[in-house]
């Protein structure tokens, strides 16, 4: 039976704040030399699923340069491809834009339909894991199912983060419920659906609008109502990445000797549009602890439990530990960064320290977002020699020598770009907090 993989990349990704400013959230990069999107796409061809269909909208030029033709996951072989699939006008003659997960896969309803498989199976495009969609369609198929849900156990306390299912002794679908204040259990779906093709098109028809956009809200618990729905119980690791926190421990869980999720497997590979880089070159006083260091990276001062991503300089008597530095940065000598993470092509001046102190004050613009202590740095900012920044700050992309108003920055703080000539900022301080 033929599966055609939909893969959901389009949204704005909010909850990873600046990291998805100026990228689409799939397109973020992981493990030094991945993307986050590379996951569902090397999943899709190492379970033989070559017809994918990828749904984007929100600043898709970094997604679509990165998968191309898809060259690297042999997607662009005669017997399989991929498609990127954008909002355009005269589809169902509604707005042009999608508004939700089901309203997207409904604007493509066609695309669907060219492609003629008897099952679809619905993936996002910003979850970490490793799954065998076979064993998945394998089982969606003896149950005789119209709708399957992956699902995974979480802790309880973490429920009502997820849509939740109720299931029989059998794991057929009693009741779904999208993010309840008092989850019936700690069954959590995975946001992998697979449905039969007729099912899904019905029901899209039916009950989708851009005002019933979603499928945790308004396609799943109607599909349950009426068709024989199911849970596929998958216990290996998986995590949804969309917050700043939980792509942070992501990313460092691949450091830890007991990591759960294997990238070294030669049977199932992730792949990727990869840069040719030079080797890693270490100095005289360089040395390296737990961390990934990936080709092109310079390293002269010492690296603790991080990820240094490809063409990263980190200058002599330089401390980083705990973090996240991506592409093409350069850290200036003496300098010392402690959990944070910094985008591409920062330029981090000599003397400065990136997570100071003990104060755990949460951001003041973006306090669910930043409470735990971890800093975020943007694209191409450059952070000025001698500075201080304390925890749960925010440093917007572009940010330069006169955007700093003060060379110590208290935790909770935020930096932007001026805007005519006047501090676009929101500071912390001891004596009071103010914005201007």
């Amino acid at each position: 039976m033929e599966t055609l993989a939909l893969i959901l990349a389009g949204g704005k990704g909010s909850r990873l704040d600046i990291l998805s400013q100026q990228r689409a959230k799939p397109s973020v990069p992981f493990a030094g030399k991945y993307r986050i999107i590379d996951f569902s796409l090397s999943n899709c061809v190492n379970s033989g699923i070559y017809q994918v269909g990828v749904l984007t909208q929100y600043m898709p030029f970094s997604l679509n340069d990165h998968i191309g033709v898809g060259g690297p996951w042999t997607l662009d072989r005669r017997s399989g491809s991929v498609t990127l699939l954008h909002p355009c006008t005269g589809k169902l003659g509604e707005g042009d834009w999608y508004e939700g997960t089901a309203h997207a896969v409904q604007q493509n309803i066609d695309f669907i339909e060219a492609q003629d498989p008897d099952n679809v199976i619905i993936l996002s495009g910003d979850h970490v894991y490793k799954m065998d969609y076979n064993k998945l369609i394998t089982y969606h198929q003896q149950q005789g199912a119209d709708l399957t849900i992956a699902a995974q156990p979480v802790p309880k306390e973490e429920a009502s983060r997820f849509g939740i299912l109720d299931v029989d002794e059998e794991l057929k679908i009693m009741d779904f419920q999208e993010k309840p204040d008092d989850p019936p259990s700690n069954l959590a779906s995975m946001g992998i659906y697979v449905f039969d093709k007729e099912v899904l098109i019905e029901k899209l028809k039916k009950h989708c609008s851009p005002e019933s956009s979603d499928f945790g809200h308004h396609i799943i618990p109607v599909t349950i109502d009426d068709c024989d729905s199911f849970a596929y119980e998958f216990t290996d690791y998986w995590r949804d990445v969309g917050t700043v926190k939980s792509f942070w421990e992501a990313n460092l869980d691949l450091i830890s000797s007991s990591t759960k999720l294997n990238l070294n497997d030669q049977n199932w590979k992730i792949y990727t549009r990869s840069e040719e880089r030079p080797f890693v070159k270490f100095g005289p006083q360089g040395r390296v602890r737990q961390s990934i260091v990936v080709n092109g990276a310079t390293i002269h001062g010492e690296v603790k439990n991080s990820i240094i991503s490809p063409g990263v300089v980190i200058e002599e008597g330089a401390i980083v530990k705990d973090s996240i530095i991506f592409d093409d940065t350069v850290i200036k000598e003496n300098s010392i960064i402690d959990k944070c993470i910094v985008d591409k092509e920062v330029t981090v001046g000599a003397n400065v320290h990136l997570g100071f102190g003990d104060d755990l004050t949460v951001n003041l613009e973006k306090p669910k977002l930043l409470s735990s202590g971890l800093n975020i740095i943007g694209k191409g900012a450059s952070i000025p020699s001698n500075t201080r920044i304390g925890r749960n700050c925010r440093i917007f992309p572009g940010v330069n020598r006169s955007d700093f108003k003060e060379r110590i920055v208290l935790s909770g703080s935020t930096v932007k770009v001026q805007t005519g000539g006047l501090a676009n900022h929101i500071y912390n301080s001891e004596s009071q907090r103010q914005v201007k």
